[in-house]
Order: C-alpha cells, then sequence, then structure tokens
C-alpha cells in the first residue's frame, strides 16, 4: 500500500480510494479539482502498486495499513473519505473503525452486502483467468479493457498492477469486497453520500443504497439510472466532482 499526496498542507484533509485492478491514477482529474483548497492523500492499494510487487492480505489489514500511515503523516482527522467499489467497501471499515473523525463519507458503488451464494467463487477464478492472459498481452483482453473496463490512457497502468498481481491477492481482494458488509450499528457522526448506478453488477449497490438509507437516514443516496459502476467517477469525472463538491461545502 502506498499513499500518494497532493494539495495544500494544513488543508483539510481528503483520501480517496480506488477498486478492484483499477490504478490510483483514475483520481488525477478529481485531485486537480481539489488540490487548491484540501490536502490531498490517494491510496494505491496493496497488490496495486505499480513500483513493485505487494500482496493483498485482507480487509482489516488493509485497513489497519492504511490508518497507520495517515497517522504517520499527522493525519487526525479526514474531512472527506471517499471510495470507488472496492474502495468504497475500505472506506466503510474505516469509518466503521472510528479511529479517525470523518466528516464526510462518499461511496460509490460499494458492495456492502454479500455477493449471491457461489458467485464470489466464480469472480476469483474470472480474475485470476484475466490477469493471466493481461500478463501474456491477449489481445481480446486488451481490447475488452478499451471498451468495457477504464478509458484506454489507463492501460498501461492497469498491465503493470496485473504483472505484479498473484492469485493469493487476487482471491484475497474478492473475499475482501465480499466481507465487507454494511454495518448498522455505527453510531454515526458523518455525512454520508452513496452513489451508484442501474446497470450490471449494480444491483448490488442499489440493494446498498436501501440499507444504508435505512440504517442512516440522513444519508443521502443518488441514481445515476443507465449508469454502470462507478460510471461518473471515471468516464465523467467532472460530474462527479460537482456532486461532491457540493455534498462537502
Amino acid at each position: 500500500m502506498r499513499l500518494h499526496e497532493f494539495g495544500k498542507e494544513n488543508a483539510p484533509v481528503m483520501v480517496l480510494i480506488h477498486g478492484v485492478l483499477t490504478p490510483w491514477q483514475i483520481w488525477k482529474p478529481q485531485v486537480r479539482a481539489f488540490e487548491k483548497d484540501y490536502h490531498i492523500f490517494v491510496v494505491a492499494l496493496s497488490a496495486h502498486t505499480e513500483e513493485s510487487a505487494s500482496e493483498f492480505v485482507s480487509l482489516e489489514a488493509e485497513v489497519t495499513e492504511i490508518i497507520r500511515e495517515l497517522r504517520a503523516h499527522d493525519v487526525s482527522e479526514i474531512y472527506a473519505l471517499c471510495g470507488i467499489s472496492l474502495g468504497g467497501v475500505i472506506a466503510h471499515e474505516i469509518w466503521k473503525n472510528a479511529s479517525l473523525p470523518i466528516k464526510h463519507l462518499v461511496l460509490d458503488g460499494a458492495p456492502l452486502v454479500p455477493f449471491p451464494f457461489g458467485s464470489g467463487g466464480f469472480m476469483t477464478k474470472n480474475y485470476i483467468n484475466l490477469i493471466h492472459r493481461s500478463k501474456k498481452r491477449d489481445p481480446k483482453v486488451i481490447a475488452s479493457f478499451k471498451k468495457n473496463f477504464l478509458p484506454e490512457k489507463y492501460l498501461d497502468s492497469y498491465l503493470k498492477i496485473a504483472d505484479f498481481m498473484t492469485d493469493t491477492s487476487m482471491a484475497n481482494i474478492v473475499k475482501a469486497a465480499d466481507t465487507g458488509n454494511l454495518c448498522t450499528t455505527v453510531d454515526n457522526k458523518s455525512k454520508i453520500l452513496f452513489l451508484h448506478g442501474t446497470k450490471g453488477n449494480e444491483i448490488l449497490s442499489k440493494n446498498v443504497g436501501k440499507l444504508i438509507k435505512k440504517a442512516y437516514p440522513e444519508t443521502e443516496v443518488i441514481c445515476f439510472k443507465g449508469d454502470i459502476h462507478c460510471y461518473k467517477a471515471i468516464y465523467e469525472p467532472e460530474k462527479w466532482v460537482e456532486i461532491v463538491k457540493q455534498f462537502i461545502s
């Protein structure tokens, strides 16, 4: 795990956490939008660092390491904690941990409910197969990446992540996404924003939106009809920034 630091020291702290097989660079548009007013830490999760190999051990270990690193950077309070997909699961765990006060929690497409029975194993096999084919630079995988996963400008960063990714890390990542279920008993003092789309596997996030609103009625839930998983954050970051900026101001 590694923190990338931007913005103004002594300004309110913003933390951004990416999703599965997604490079930290997807947050660059958000960094440019917020760095004048915030001290920003962009997390590069374990097994997603491009400079050298690292193992993703567990959800708990990742949360512990992120909190430790933030404290090492003299962070005592987080003004805005934002996570997409798996990053949302991790952000939720940091919020649940409560060792760092969090004023605003932004979760986008966070699957905070158990996966359908048997789908975790299926997803693990698919992801491991994808990684193996990516290491070989399979043309079909490259074409699919450009069409269905991330904008082409992130391809090189993704391939560096794939080159270092191990089967064990991939299995642990899927397990982390499957076990970070919504906690409904937090004595919540944060403002919460939950974002989700409606296509594909967003049915899980849609269910989370209903559950989090029931558990914490003050939560603001925004549904992007017709959007796939985390589409606004990745493909239309200016719209994502506009929504989040209004929420945290």
